[in-house]
Protein backbone atom coordinates (compact mmCIF):
# COMPACT_ATOMS: atom_id res chain seq x y z
CA UNK A 1 0.00 0.00 0.00
CA UNK A 2 1.04 3.06 -0.87
CA UNK A 3 0.77 6.42 1.48
CA UNK A 4 -1.85 7.56 -0.92
CA UNK A 5 -3.87 4.74 0.02
CA UNK A 6 -2.87 5.02 3.80
CA UNK A 7 -4.35 8.99 3.90
CA UNK A 8 -7.86 7.53 1.92
CA UNK A 9 -8.10 4.78 4.16
CA UNK A 10 -7.24 6.59 7.54
CA UNK A 11 -9.45 9.80 6.68
CA UNK A 12 -12.20 7.85 5.38
CA UNK A 13 -12.97 5.83 8.71
CA UNK A 14 -12.30 8.76 11.23
CA UNK A 15 -14.38 11.24 9.54
CA UNK A 16 -17.17 8.20 10.12
CA UNK A 17 -16.34 7.82 14.24
CA UNK A 18 -15.90 11.32 14.56
CA UNK A 19 -18.79 12.27 12.79
CA UNK A 20 -21.18 9.62 14.24
CA UNK A 21 -19.97 10.31 17.71
CA UNK A 22 -19.93 14.39 17.53
CA UNK A 23 -23.41 14.47 15.35
CA UNK A 24 -25.49 12.51 17.78
CA UNK A 25 -23.77 12.61 21.34
CA UNK A 26 -25.55 13.09 24.51
CA UNK A 27 -28.78 10.91 24.51
CA UNK A 28 -31.02 12.26 27.25
CA UNK A 29 -32.90 8.54 28.23
CA UNK A 30 -33.09 4.90 26.81
CA UNK A 31 -35.21 6.21 24.39
CA UNK A 32 -33.40 8.43 22.87
CA UNK A 33 -30.79 5.99 23.03
CA UNK A 34 -32.34 3.16 21.81
CA UNK A 35 -34.85 4.22 19.17
CA UNK A 36 -32.96 7.73 18.25
CA UNK A 37 -36.68 9.41 20.13
CA UNK A 38 -38.19 8.13 16.82
CA UNK A 39 -36.56 10.78 14.33
CA UNK A 40 -35.57 9.07 11.41
CA UNK A 41 -36.93 9.58 7.97
CA UNK A 42 -37.68 7.08 5.83
CA UNK A 43 -34.55 6.94 3.63
CA UNK A 44 -32.21 6.97 5.97
CA UNK A 45 -34.43 3.87 7.78
CA UNK A 46 -33.91 1.92 4.04
CA UNK A 47 -30.28 2.75 3.87
CA UNK A 48 -29.59 1.62 7.63
CA UNK A 49 -31.62 -1.28 6.88
CA UNK A 50 -29.44 -2.14 3.51
CA UNK A 51 -25.65 -1.35 5.73
CA UNK A 52 -27.24 -3.60 8.61
CA UNK A 53 -26.98 -6.65 6.37
CA UNK A 54 -24.39 -5.53 3.55
CA UNK A 55 -21.48 -6.72 5.78
CA UNK A 56 -17.46 -6.63 4.87
CA UNK A 57 -18.47 -10.10 4.47
CA UNK A 58 -20.57 -9.20 1.37
CA UNK A 59 -18.06 -7.66 0.08
CA UNK A 60 -14.95 -10.04 0.59
CA UNK A 61 -17.25 -13.77 0.06
CA UNK A 62 -19.65 -12.38 -2.11
CA UNK A 63 -17.44 -11.43 -5.52
CA UNK A 64 -15.41 -14.85 -4.08
CA UNK A 65 -18.79 -17.01 -5.00
CA UNK A 66 -19.56 -15.18 -7.99
CA UNK A 67 -15.49 -16.30 -9.44
CA UNK A 68 -15.86 -19.97 -7.81
CA UNK A 69 -20.32 -20.77 -8.11
CA UNK A 70 -21.29 -18.05 -10.44
CA UNK A 71 -24.66 -16.00 -10.12
CA UNK A 72 -26.81 -19.07 -9.07
CA UNK A 73 -26.27 -16.89 -5.42
CA UNK A 74 -28.44 -14.40 -6.31
CA UNK A 75 -31.54 -16.64 -5.61
CA UNK A 76 -30.64 -16.72 -2.00
CA UNK A 77 -32.52 -13.60 -2.37
CA UNK A 78 -35.38 -14.33 -4.35
CA UNK A 79 -37.74 -14.04 -1.31
CA UNK A 80 -36.72 -11.21 0.20
CA UNK A 81 -39.01 -8.37 -1.67
CA UNK A 82 -42.19 -10.81 -0.55
CA UNK A 83 -40.90 -10.81 3.43
CA UNK A 84 -40.65 -7.09 2.86
CA UNK A 85 -44.30 -6.39 2.31
CA UNK A 86 -45.25 -9.20 5.04
CA UNK A 87 -43.16 -7.15 7.51
CA UNK A 88 -44.53 -4.02 6.48
CA UNK A 89 -48.30 -5.25 6.70
CA UNK A 90 -48.49 -7.04 9.93
CA UNK A 91 -45.19 -6.28 11.99
CA UNK A 92 -44.41 -2.87 11.69
CA UNK A 93 -47.69 -1.82 12.87
CA UNK A 94 -47.84 -4.18 16.08
CA UNK A 95 -44.80 -3.63 16.83
CA UNK A 96 -45.65 0.77 16.89
CA UNK A 97 -48.99 -0.50 18.46
CA UNK A 98 -47.32 -1.83 21.58
CA UNK A 99 -45.00 0.85 21.56
CA UNK A 100 -42.07 -1.13 21.88
CA UNK A 101 -38.02 -0.84 22.59
CA UNK A 102 -37.17 -4.59 21.54
CA UNK A 103 -39.41 -6.91 18.81
CA UNK A 104 -39.33 -9.34 22.52
CA UNK A 105 -41.15 -7.35 24.15
CA UNK A 106 -44.31 -7.85 22.40
CA UNK A 107 -44.27 -11.65 22.95
CA UNK A 108 -44.59 -10.94 26.62
CA UNK A 109 -47.47 -9.31 25.64
CA UNK A 110 -48.91 -11.90 23.74
CA UNK A 111 -47.63 -14.87 25.84
CA UNK A 112 -45.63 -14.59 28.71
CA UNK A 113 -42.19 -13.79 30.08
CA UNK A 114 -40.81 -17.08 29.36
CA UNK A 115 -41.76 -17.00 26.23
CA UNK A 116 -40.44 -13.28 25.50
CA UNK A 117 -36.61 -14.55 27.39
CA UNK A 118 -36.43 -17.40 25.37
CA UNK A 119 -36.74 -15.31 22.38
CA UNK A 120 -34.49 -13.07 23.42
CA UNK A 121 -31.79 -15.79 24.38
CA UNK A 122 -31.70 -17.55 21.15
CA UNK A 123 -31.38 -14.12 19.71
CA UNK A 124 -28.38 -12.66 21.75
CA UNK A 125 -26.82 -16.07 21.30
CA UNK A 126 -27.43 -16.22 17.22
CA UNK A 127 -26.36 -12.40 17.09
CA UNK A 128 -23.41 -12.81 19.41
CA UNK A 129 -21.69 -15.14 16.98
CA UNK A 130 -22.77 -12.97 13.85
CA UNK A 131 -21.56 -9.46 15.53
CA UNK A 132 -18.26 -11.27 16.33
CA UNK A 133 -18.13 -12.53 12.70
CA UNK A 134 -18.61 -8.98 11.41
CA UNK A 135 -15.31 -8.14 12.83
CA UNK A 136 -13.61 -11.61 12.45
CA UNK A 137 -13.91 -11.94 8.75
CA UNK A 138 -12.29 -8.40 7.01
CA UNK A 139 -9.88 -8.56 9.95
CA UNK A 140 -9.06 -12.20 8.86
CA UNK A 141 -8.29 -11.57 4.93
CA UNK A 142 -6.97 -7.98 6.16
CA UNK A 143 -4.43 -9.38 7.80
CA UNK A 144 -3.60 -12.53 5.50
CA UNK A 145 -3.13 -9.96 2.46
CA UNK A 146 -0.91 -6.90 3.87
CA UNK A 147 0.57 -8.69 7.09
CA UNK A 148 -1.00 -6.98 9.11
CA UNK A 149 -1.80 -8.68 13.15
CA UNK A 150 -4.56 -10.51 13.46
CA UNK A 151 -5.62 -9.89 16.49
CA UNK A 152 -4.77 -5.88 16.60
CA UNK A 153 -6.97 -5.93 13.52
CA UNK A 154 -10.14 -7.30 15.08
CA UNK A 155 -9.21 -4.92 18.29
CA UNK A 156 -9.34 -1.78 16.16
CA UNK A 157 -12.22 -2.55 14.05
CA UNK A 158 -14.22 -3.34 17.54
CA UNK A 159 -12.84 -0.09 19.14
CA UNK A 160 -14.08 2.03 16.26
CA UNK A 161 -17.28 1.05 16.39
CA UNK A 162 -17.59 0.91 20.14
CA UNK A 163 -16.95 4.52 20.15
CA UNK A 164 -19.96 6.02 18.61
CA UNK A 165 -22.36 3.25 18.85
CA UNK A 166 -21.04 3.86 23.04
CA UNK A 167 -21.76 7.82 22.32
CA UNK A 168 -24.96 7.62 20.55
CA UNK A 169 -27.02 4.51 20.36
CA UNK A 170 -29.26 3.97 17.40
CA UNK A 171 -29.26 7.91 16.41
CA UNK A 172 -25.35 7.23 15.88
CA UNK A 173 -25.87 3.88 13.76
CA UNK A 174 -28.42 5.49 11.33
CA UNK A 175 -26.31 8.42 10.84
CA UNK A 176 -22.82 6.64 10.36
CA UNK A 177 -24.44 3.87 7.99
CA UNK A 178 -25.86 6.61 5.45
CA UNK A 179 -22.05 7.74 5.12
CA UNK A 180 -20.95 3.69 5.12
CA UNK A 181 -23.27 2.80 2.61
CA UNK A 182 -22.25 5.73 0.15
CA UNK A 183 -18.52 5.03 0.42
CA UNK A 184 -19.10 1.32 0.10
CA UNK A 185 -21.13 1.94 -3.26
CA UNK A 186 -18.88 4.43 -4.74
CA UNK A 187 -16.03 2.20 -4.09
CA UNK A 188 -18.23 -1.03 -5.87
CA UNK A 189 -19.09 0.90 -8.52
CA UNK A 190 -15.66 2.59 -9.25
CA UNK A 191 -13.93 -0.91 -9.09
CA UNK A 192 -16.66 -2.82 -11.74
CA UNK A 193 -16.17 -0.02 -13.90
CA UNK A 194 -12.53 -0.56 -13.76
CA UNK A 195 -12.34 -3.84 -14.15
CA UNK A 196 -14.06 -3.47 -17.76
CA UNK A 197 -11.68 -0.71 -18.69
CA UNK A 198 -8.62 -3.21 -17.60
CA UNK A 199 -10.22 -6.55 -20.14
CA UNK A 200 -8.85 -6.26 -23.82
CA UNK A 201 -9.43 -3.37 -25.99
CA UNK A 202 -11.63 -5.11 -28.57
CA UNK A 203 -13.93 -6.81 -25.90
CA UNK A 204 -17.56 -5.72 -25.17
CA UNK A 205 -19.43 -6.55 -22.11
CA UNK A 206 -21.82 -8.37 -24.18
CA UNK A 207 -18.60 -10.47 -25.16
CA UNK A 208 -17.79 -10.40 -21.31
CA UNK A 209 -21.24 -11.86 -20.67
CA UNK A 210 -20.47 -14.88 -23.17
CA UNK A 211 -17.65 -15.68 -22.21
CA UNK A 212 -19.10 -15.73 -17.89
CA UNK A 213 -21.78 -18.22 -19.84
CA UNK A 214 -19.44 -20.66 -21.57
CA UNK A 215 -17.88 -21.18 -18.09
CA UNK A 216 -21.42 -21.93 -16.26
CA UNK A 217 -21.15 -18.22 -14.66
CA UNK A 218 -24.49 -17.15 -15.67
CA UNK A 219 -26.80 -19.83 -14.73
CA UNK A 220 -29.04 -17.02 -12.32
CA UNK A 221 -31.78 -19.46 -11.90
CA UNK A 222 -31.90 -23.40 -11.13
CA UNK A 223 -35.30 -25.03 -10.70
CA UNK A 224 -33.84 -28.19 -9.21
CA UNK A 225 -36.48 -29.62 -6.47
CA UNK A 226 -33.44 -31.42 -5.52
CA UNK A 227 -32.70 -30.57 -1.53
CA UNK A 228 -29.03 -31.31 -1.48
CA UNK A 229 -28.68 -27.81 -4.34
CA UNK A 230 -27.72 -25.15 -2.00
CA UNK A 231 -29.33 -22.29 -3.90
CA UNK A 232 -32.58 -22.97 -6.41
CA UNK A 233 -35.69 -20.98 -6.75
CA UNK A 234 -37.22 -22.83 -4.61
CA UNK A 235 -35.32 -22.58 -1.66
CA UNK A 236 -34.64 -18.93 -2.63
CA UNK A 237 -38.53 -18.26 -2.60
CA UNK A 238 -39.25 -20.36 0.62
CA UNK A 239 -35.80 -20.98 2.85
CA UNK A 240 -34.55 -17.48 1.81
CA UNK A 241 -37.93 -16.26 2.23
CA UNK A 242 -38.56 -17.51 5.92
CA UNK A 243 -34.96 -16.69 6.46
CA UNK A 244 -35.57 -12.44 5.40
CA UNK A 245 -39.16 -12.86 7.48
CA UNK A 246 -36.91 -13.76 10.46
CA UNK A 247 -34.23 -11.75 9.88
CA UNK A 248 -36.24 -8.12 9.61
CA UNK A 249 -38.63 -9.39 11.15
CA UNK A 250 -37.68 -10.59 14.33
CA UNK A 251 -33.58 -10.05 14.76
CA UNK A 252 -33.70 -6.95 17.10
CA UNK A 253 -30.20 -5.34 14.67
CA UNK A 254 -32.73 -4.81 12.10
CA UNK A 255 -36.21 -4.04 13.99
CA UNK A 256 -34.13 -1.56 15.87
CA UNK A 257 -33.71 0.17 12.77
CA UNK A 258 -37.05 0.37 11.61
CA UNK A 259 -38.55 0.93 15.17
CA UNK A 260 -36.21 4.42 14.45
CA UNK A 261 -38.99 5.72 11.93
CA UNK A 262 -40.98 9.02 12.36
CA UNK A 263 -43.78 6.65 11.87
CA UNK A 264 -45.60 3.50 10.83
CA UNK A 265 -45.42 4.58 7.21
CA UNK A 266 -41.66 5.87 7.34
CA UNK A 267 -40.62 2.60 8.80
CA UNK A 268 -42.77 0.90 5.87
CA UNK A 269 -40.98 3.15 3.31
CA UNK A 270 -37.62 2.46 4.62
CA UNK A 271 -37.98 -1.38 4.28
CA UNK A 272 -39.64 -0.96 1.24
CA UNK A 273 -36.82 0.93 -0.13
CA UNK A 274 -34.51 -2.22 1.09
CA UNK A 275 -36.89 -4.59 -1.17
CA UNK A 276 -36.55 -2.61 -3.79
CA UNK A 277 -32.90 -2.04 -3.61
CA UNK A 278 -31.51 -5.45 -1.99
CA UNK A 279 -31.44 -7.67 -5.13
CA UNK A 280 -30.10 -5.63 -7.84
CA UNK A 281 -27.56 -4.79 -5.11
CA UNK A 282 -26.52 -8.57 -4.50
CA UNK A 283 -26.72 -8.79 -8.10
CA UNK A 284 -24.55 -6.35 -8.72
CA UNK A 285 -22.10 -7.11 -6.17
CA UNK A 286 -22.14 -11.28 -7.77
CA UNK A 287 -21.59 -9.31 -11.74
CA UNK A 288 -18.31 -7.67 -10.50
CA UNK A 289 -17.39 -11.45 -9.49
CA UNK A 290 -17.59 -12.60 -12.40
CA UNK A 291 -16.29 -9.93 -14.38
CA UNK A 292 -12.92 -10.75 -11.82
CA UNK A 293 -13.32 -13.84 -13.22
CA UNK A 294 -13.41 -12.97 -16.79
CA UNK A 295 -10.38 -10.94 -16.18
CA UNK A 296 -8.19 -13.62 -15.32
CA UNK A 297 -9.22 -15.28 -17.78
CA UNK A 298 -6.94 -13.02 -19.89
CA UNK A 299 -4.52 -12.51 -16.56
CA UNK A 300 -2.03 -14.82 -14.45
CA UNK A 301 -3.72 -16.12 -11.93
CA UNK A 302 -2.49 -18.09 -8.18
CA UNK A 303 -3.10 -21.28 -7.91
CA UNK A 304 -4.62 -20.29 -4.38
CA UNK A 305 -5.69 -16.73 -3.76
CA UNK A 306 -5.27 -17.76 0.23
CA UNK A 307 -1.33 -16.01 0.49
CA UNK A 308 -0.83 -18.26 3.79
CA UNK A 309 -1.07 -20.99 2.18
CA UNK A 310 1.86 -20.50 -0.27
CA UNK A 311 3.73 -19.60 3.05
CA UNK A 312 2.71 -22.62 4.12
CA UNK A 313 4.14 -24.37 0.83
CA UNK A 314 7.15 -22.55 1.02
CA UNK A 315 8.15 -23.79 4.21
CA UNK A 316 7.53 -27.71 3.74
CA UNK A 317 8.47 -30.66 1.71
CA UNK A 318 6.03 -30.26 -0.87
CA UNK A 319 7.12 -26.85 -2.54
CA UNK A 320 8.52 -28.91 -5.49
CA UNK A 321 5.69 -30.84 -6.34
CA UNK A 322 3.40 -27.65 -5.71
CA UNK A 323 5.84 -25.51 -8.11
CA UNK A 324 5.13 -28.06 -10.79
CA UNK A 325 1.46 -27.50 -10.37
CA UNK A 326 1.75 -23.62 -10.26
CA UNK A 327 4.03 -23.96 -14.28
CA UNK A 328 0.92 -26.18 -15.19
CA UNK A 329 -1.46 -23.33 -14.30
CA UNK A 330 0.44 -20.94 -16.13
CA UNK A 331 0.61 -23.10 -19.06
CA UNK A 332 -2.88 -23.25 -18.67
CA UNK A 333 -3.60 -19.49 -18.26
CA UNK A 334 -1.61 -18.60 -21.49
CA UNK A 335 -3.71 -21.19 -23.50
CA UNK A 336 -7.03 -20.08 -21.88
CA UNK A 337 -6.24 -16.45 -22.94
CA UNK A 338 -4.93 -17.50 -26.92
CA UNK A 339 -8.54 -19.31 -26.71
CA UNK A 340 -10.56 -16.47 -24.97
CA UNK A 341 -9.00 -13.85 -27.79
CA UNK A 342 -10.25 -16.52 -30.43
CA UNK A 343 -13.42 -16.59 -29.18
CA UNK A 344 -13.64 -12.86 -28.90
CA UNK A 345 -12.78 -12.41 -32.09
CA UNK A 346 -15.29 -14.77 -33.63
CA UNK A 347 -18.10 -12.96 -31.10
CA UNK A 348 -17.43 -9.94 -32.96
CA UNK A 349 -17.85 -11.39 -36.09
CA UNK A 350 -21.19 -12.32 -34.81
CA UNK A 351 -20.46 -16.18 -34.02
CA UNK A 352 -20.68 -17.80 -31.34
CA UNK A 353 -18.37 -20.77 -32.21
CA UNK A 354 -19.38 -24.40 -30.22
CA UNK A 355 -15.87 -25.60 -30.99
CA UNK A 356 -14.21 -22.60 -28.67
CA UNK A 357 -17.01 -23.09 -26.19
CA UNK A 358 -15.55 -26.30 -25.82
CA UNK A 359 -12.49 -25.79 -25.54
CA UNK A 360 -12.80 -23.31 -23.07
CA UNK A 361 -15.04 -25.16 -20.74
CA UNK A 362 -12.16 -27.79 -21.12
CA UNK A 363 -9.64 -25.32 -20.14
CA UNK A 364 -11.24 -24.59 -17.08
CA UNK A 365 -12.52 -28.28 -15.93
CA UNK A 366 -8.46 -28.23 -15.87
CA UNK A 367 -8.26 -25.65 -14.06
CA UNK A 368 -9.94 -26.61 -11.44
CA UNK A 369 -8.10 -29.83 -11.13
CA UNK A 370 -5.06 -28.24 -10.48
CA UNK A 371 -6.53 -26.14 -7.88
CA UNK A 372 -8.22 -29.85 -6.10
CA UNK A 373 -4.94 -31.16 -6.63
CA UNK A 374 -3.23 -27.91 -5.45
CA UNK A 375 -5.71 -28.20 -2.02
CA UNK A 376 -4.89 -31.72 -1.21
CA UNK A 377 -0.67 -30.90 -1.30
CA UNK A 378 -1.82 -27.18 1.00
CA UNK A 379 -3.61 -29.90 3.21
CA UNK A 380 -0.48 -32.06 3.53
CA UNK A 381 1.82 -29.78 4.05
CA UNK A 382 -0.57 -28.15 7.17
CA UNK A 383 -3.48 -30.09 7.78
CA UNK A 384 -5.43 -26.96 9.64
CA UNK A 385 -4.84 -25.06 6.72
CA UNK A 386 -7.89 -23.92 5.21
CA UNK A 387 -7.91 -24.37 1.33
CA UNK A 388 -10.80 -22.51 0.42
CA UNK A 389 -9.75 -19.82 -1.45
CA UNK A 390 -13.48 -17.80 -2.19
CA UNK A 391 -12.96 -15.23 0.66
CA UNK A 392 -9.68 -13.95 -0.80
CA UNK A 393 -10.41 -13.45 -4.33
CA UNK A 394 -11.61 -9.84 -4.97
CA UNK A 395 -9.07 -8.99 -2.38
CA UNK A 396 -6.24 -10.36 -4.45
CA UNK A 397 -7.39 -8.59 -7.54
CA UNK A 398 -7.71 -5.03 -5.38
CA UNK A 399 -4.82 -5.21 -4.00
CA UNK A 400 -2.59 -6.36 -7.33
CA UNK A 401 -4.35 -4.57 -9.85
CA UNK A 402 -6.08 -1.51 -9.02
CA UNK A 403 -4.35 2.37 -8.77
CA UNK A 404 -2.97 3.44 -5.55
CA UNK A 405 -5.87 5.29 -3.87
CA UNK A 406 -8.42 3.17 -5.06
CA UNK A 407 -6.79 0.59 -2.67
CA UNK A 408 -7.17 2.96 0.12
CA UNK A 409 -10.62 3.48 -0.57
CA UNK A 410 -11.78 -0.24 -1.40
CA UNK A 411 -10.13 -1.32 2.25
CA UNK A 412 -12.41 0.92 3.46
CA UNK A 413 -15.12 0.21 2.22
CA UNK A 414 -14.69 -3.08 3.86
CA UNK A 415 -13.63 -2.11 7.29
CA UNK A 416 -17.11 0.72 6.69
CA UNK A 417 -18.91 -2.65 6.05
CA UNK A 418 -17.65 -4.15 9.15
CA UNK A 419 -18.22 -1.23 10.97
CA UNK A 420 -21.55 -1.02 9.83
CA UNK A 421 -23.11 -4.48 10.58
CA UNK A 422 -21.15 -4.89 13.69
CA UNK A 423 -22.72 -1.71 15.02
CA UNK A 424 -26.23 -2.47 14.58
CA UNK A 425 -25.56 -5.93 16.11
CA UNK A 426 -23.98 -4.37 19.32
CA UNK A 427 -26.84 -1.64 19.45
CA UNK A 428 -29.22 -4.75 19.53
CA UNK A 429 -27.08 -6.83 21.56
CA UNK A 430 -27.16 -3.85 24.28
CA UNK A 431 -30.83 -3.00 23.64
CA UNK A 432 -32.26 -6.61 24.23
CA UNK A 433 -29.90 -7.16 26.76
CA UNK A 434 -30.94 -4.26 28.99
CA UNK A 435 -34.56 -4.39 28.16
CA UNK A 436 -35.77 -7.52 27.78
CA UNK A 437 -33.26 -9.24 30.24
CA UNK A 438 -31.96 -6.63 33.13
CA UNK A 439 -34.36 -4.19 33.10
CA UNK A 440 -37.51 -6.69 33.19
CA UNK A 441 -35.80 -9.21 36.06
CA UNK A 442 -34.95 -6.22 37.86
CA UNK A 443 -36.94 -6.20 41.27
CA UNK A 444 -37.20 -2.26 42.48
CA UNK A 445 -37.45 0.77 39.85
CA UNK A 446 -34.69 2.26 38.89
CA UNK A 447 -34.09 5.43 36.81
CA UNK A 448 -34.45 6.19 33.41
CA UNK A 449 -31.03 7.55 33.70
CA UNK A 450 -30.00 4.24 35.24
CA UNK A 451 -31.40 2.08 32.67
CA UNK A 452 -29.49 4.63 29.87
CA UNK A 453 -26.19 3.52 31.78
CA UNK A 454 -27.01 -0.01 32.16
CA UNK A 455 -27.72 -0.09 27.87
CA UNK A 456 -24.54 1.71 27.49
CA UNK A 457 -22.69 -0.78 29.61
CA UNK A 458 -24.10 -3.66 28.13
CA UNK A 459 -22.93 -2.16 24.53
CA UNK A 460 -19.52 -1.59 25.92
CA UNK A 461 -19.95 -5.75 27.30
CA UNK A 462 -20.95 -7.21 24.06
CA UNK A 463 -18.27 -4.89 22.39
CA UNK A 464 -15.38 -6.68 24.45
CA UNK A 465 -17.60 -9.80 23.96
CA UNK A 466 -17.41 -9.53 19.99
CA UNK A 467 -13.95 -8.61 19.86
CA UNK A 468 -12.81 -11.57 22.00
CA UNK A 469 -14.63 -14.14 19.71
CA UNK A 470 -13.42 -12.30 16.30
CA UNK A 471 -10.16 -13.42 18.20
CA UNK A 472 -10.62 -16.67 18.78
CA UNK A 473 -12.83 -17.34 15.53
CA UNK A 474 -11.76 -19.88 12.77
CA UNK A 475 -12.31 -19.61 8.82
CA UNK A 476 -14.77 -21.30 7.29
CA UNK A 477 -15.64 -22.71 4.39
CA UNK A 478 -17.34 -19.34 2.96
CA UNK A 479 -17.85 -16.77 5.42
CA UNK A 480 -21.03 -14.91 3.81
CA UNK A 481 -22.21 -18.75 3.98
CA UNK A 482 -21.46 -19.03 8.20
CA UNK A 483 -23.44 -16.11 8.68
CA UNK A 484 -26.05 -17.42 7.17
CA UNK A 485 -25.82 -20.74 8.48
CA UNK A 486 -25.92 -19.17 11.41
CA UNK A 487 -29.21 -17.77 11.12
CA UNK A 488 -31.09 -20.12 9.58
CA UNK A 489 -29.92 -22.96 12.61
CA UNK A 490 -32.04 -20.20 15.22
CA UNK A 491 -34.38 -18.29 12.86
CA UNK A 492 -37.11 -20.49 12.21
CA UNK A 493 -38.03 -21.04 15.69
CA UNK A 494 -37.77 -17.80 16.57
CA UNK A 495 -39.75 -16.84 13.59
CA UNK A 496 -42.19 -19.42 14.50
CA UNK A 497 -42.97 -17.97 17.57
CA UNK A 498 -43.89 -14.64 16.09
CA UNK A 499 -46.54 -15.88 13.54
CA UNK A 500 -47.91 -18.18 15.55
CA UNK A 501 -48.25 -14.46 18.13
CA UNK A 502 -49.39 -12.88 15.11
CA UNK A 503 -51.87 -15.31 13.70
CA UNK A 504 -52.39 -18.73 15.41
CA UNK A 505 -54.37 -16.78 18.11
CA UNK A 506 -55.61 -19.70 19.79
CA UNK A 507 -52.07 -20.81 20.77
CA UNK A 508 -51.17 -19.62 24.32
CA UNK A 509 -47.96 -19.39 26.25
CA UNK A 510 -47.29 -23.09 27.58
CA UNK A 511 -47.63 -24.37 23.97
CA UNK A 512 -45.44 -22.01 22.51
CA UNK A 513 -43.04 -22.07 25.00
CA UNK A 514 -42.32 -25.80 24.81
CA UNK A 515 -43.10 -25.71 21.11
CA UNK A 516 -39.92 -23.46 20.79
CA UNK A 517 -38.08 -25.73 22.72
CA UNK A 518 -38.82 -29.00 20.69
CA UNK A 519 -38.28 -27.23 17.43
CA UNK A 520 -34.99 -25.60 18.41
CA UNK A 521 -33.62 -28.76 19.50
CA UNK A 522 -34.70 -30.69 16.68
CA UNK A 523 -33.19 -27.93 14.40
CA UNK A 524 -29.82 -29.09 15.79
CA UNK A 525 -29.98 -32.48 15.07
CA UNK A 526 -30.81 -32.02 12.00
CA UNK A 527 -28.08 -29.49 10.71
CA UNK A 528 -25.75 -31.89 12.60
CA UNK A 529 -27.10 -35.49 10.79
CA UNK A 530 -27.84 -33.56 7.30
CA UNK A 531 -25.44 -30.86 6.29
CA UNK A 532 -22.91 -30.50 9.47
CA UNK A 533 -20.92 -33.84 9.29
CA UNK A 534 -20.80 -33.89 5.27
CA UNK A 535 -18.24 -32.17 3.35
CA UNK A 536 -19.15 -28.99 1.55
CA UNK A 537 -20.80 -29.84 -1.45
CA UNK A 538 -22.07 -33.12 -0.51
CA UNK A 539 -24.76 -31.89 2.30
CA UNK A 540 -28.23 -33.73 2.23
CA UNK A 541 -29.90 -30.62 2.72
CA UNK A 542 -29.47 -26.91 1.79
CA UNK A 543 -28.91 -25.25 4.79
CA UNK A 544 -31.63 -22.44 3.72
CA UNK A 545 -34.38 -25.16 4.51
CA UNK A 546 -33.72 -25.22 8.18
CA UNK A 547 -35.37 -21.59 7.86
CA UNK A 548 -38.51 -22.88 6.87
CA UNK A 549 -38.59 -26.35 8.99
CA UNK A 550 -37.94 -25.01 11.92
CA UNK A 551 -40.96 -21.84 11.35
CA UNK A 552 -43.14 -24.86 10.53
CA UNK A 553 -41.98 -27.15 13.08
CA UNK A 554 -42.67 -24.60 15.56
CA UNK A 555 -46.48 -23.60 14.39
CA UNK A 556 -47.65 -27.19 14.00
CA UNK A 557 -46.18 -27.93 17.39
CA UNK A 558 -47.49 -25.95 19.19
CA UNK A 559 -50.78 -26.35 17.77
CA UNK A 560 -51.17 -29.74 18.32
CA UNK A 561 -50.15 -29.01 21.93
CA UNK A 562 -52.05 -26.11 22.87
CA UNK A 563 -55.10 -28.67 21.21
CA UNK A 564 -54.19 -31.48 23.29
CA UNK A 565 -51.98 -30.88 26.38
CA UNK A 566 -52.36 -27.55 26.87
CA UNK A 567 -55.49 -26.89 26.39
CA UNK A 568 -56.46 -25.14 30.11
CA UNK A 569 -53.94 -22.91 29.61
CA UNK A 570 -54.40 -18.97 29.57
CA UNK A 571 -53.20 -16.41 26.83
CA UNK A 572 -52.99 -12.89 27.45
CA UNK A 573 -54.90 -10.41 25.68
CA UNK A 574 -52.35 -8.81 23.02
CA UNK A 575 -52.93 -9.30 19.43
Amino acid sequence: MQLFDWIILIVTLLFIVIYGAWKTKGSKNVEDFILGSNETPWYTVGLSVMATQASAITFLSTPGQAYHDGMGFVQFYFGLPIAMILICVTFIPIYHKYKVFTAYEYLEKRFDLKTRSLAAILFLVQRGLGTGLTIYAPAIILSALLGWNLTYMNIIIGILVIIYTFSGGTKAVNVTQKQQMFVIMLGMFITFFLILHYLPNDMTFTNAMHIAGANDKMNIVNFSFDPEEKYTFWSGITGGFFLALAYFGTDQSQVGRYLSGKSVRESQMGLIMNGLLKVPMQFFILLTGVMVFVFFQFNPVPLNFNPNNKIIIEKSIYKDEYHVLEKKLDALSEDKKVINLLYIDQLNQDYDNPTLRKELVALSNKEKDLRDRAKEIISKADSNSETNDKDYVFFHFILNYLPKGLIGLLLAVIISAAMSSTASGLNALASTTAIDIYKRNLKEEKSEKHYLNATKFFTLLWGIIAILFACIGTLFENLIQLVNIIGSVFYGTVLGIFLVGFYIKFVHAKAIFYSAIISQITIFIIYYYAIYIYPSGEEKLGYLWLNFIGAVLTIMIASVLQATICRTSKSSTAS
